[in-house]
């Protein structure tokens, strides 16, 4: 299961409601920021999640309207000493202005009281551990080095609780070892394996986020059969037009995308204040049905197989 917490919505400048791009996603003990707009660190609060194991921020490419709240963030983890490390990852062009931004201006003539790490993205594989993977892949927008990402549950074999009992497998450390993968020897002397009491293996829930983004030909294979998918529709289809010319997307591709690839559940962000919110979700369900157009705080829980769970607000 992964967390979807959407702190910015808004294409190009804030309005009255919604922020700059930011969301926040998180999987177990990881908390992923991807984008940090212009005034995230008090949608974060706002919000009510707050700044811990805020420790790795994505970046999908190095326009304004995505990395200037890096400045206004990493400030204030300079005065309140809150975490101990802080990993921005982003593709090169988009690191070199985080660089200028943060070492020519916010660390000007400073040390930095934590580890921070700008570190570049590049297509693959970025982290794993034994049940969670986070990868990236080329995305199409105004120049080189826009980035989407792919949160992954791995594949897991589910324990099969009355197959153990039959076999009298006790409760405790001798499951969690073959739910791990071990034999066991049973007291009276019997041997089990993972293959007596495990289930095939069920594939874990996928989560992609998308950035900004010019075309979708290029993203088909990638979304297939996500649970979620999280993109931006700039535009609606009557300009379509302006939306090739500034490498955007309208409603309608978006849903296009997520009807081909097949996903579960479509999430549109990145709008412009010059169309109705009401407007944008009809030209998408027209096409893809199972279309949310997020608003600032809203709250998902995105799990396998199953339509999202929208949670309370966690504002106040």
């Amino acid at each position: 299961m992964f967390e979807l917490t959407f702190l910015g919505t808004s294409a190009s400048a804030p309005s009255v409601h919604r922020g700059l791009s930011a969301q926040l996603i998180a999987h177990n003990e990881y908390r992923f920021l991807v984008d940090c707009g212009e005034g995230t660190q008090r949608q974060i609060l706002q919000s009510g999640l707050g700044f811990k194991r805020l420790e790795r921020i994505l970046i999908t490419h190095g326009h304004l309207d995505h990395i200037l709240g890096l400045a206004g963030l990493v400030s204030t983890f300079l005065r309140w000493e809150t975490i101990d490390r802080l990993e921005i990852w982003a593709g090169r062009w988009a690191l070199d202005r985080i660089h200028d931004l943060l070492y020519g201006v916010v660390l000007k003539g400073a040390r930095s009281p934590f580890d921070l790490q700008l570190k570049e993205v590049k297509t693959g594989l970025l982290l794993e551990d034994d049940g969670f993977r986070l990868s990236a892949f080329p995305v199409s927008h105004r120049g080189a080095g826009s980035f989407g990402f792919a949160f992954e549950e791995k594949a897991h074999r589910p324990f099969l609780v009355e197959r153990a009992e039959a076999l009298g497998v006790p409760a405790g450390p001798i499951r969690r070892d073959l739910v791990a993968g071990a034999t066991v020897t049973l007291p009276d002397g019997r041997r089990v394996g993972p293959e007596d009491v495990l289930g095939p293996p069920v594939a874990g829930c996928r989560l992609i986020h998308v950035g900004d983004c010019g075309e979708t030909e290029s993203l088909v294979e990638v979304a297939r059969g996500a649970d979620a998918l999280v993109i931006e529709s700039t535009y609606l289809e009557v300009e379509a037009g302006m939306a090739r010319e500034f490498g955007h997307l309208t409603a309608a591709q978006a849903a296009r995308l997520a009807r081909a690839a097949e996903v579960r559940q479509l999430f549109l962000t990145h709008l412009s204040r010059r169309y109705r919110e009401r407007d944008v979700l009809d030209e998408a369900q027209q096409i893809f049905a199972n279309t949310v157009v997020a608003r600032d705080f809203d709250h998902y829980k995105i799990m396998k197989d199953k339509d999202a769970e929208k949670e309370k607000s966690r504002r106040g």
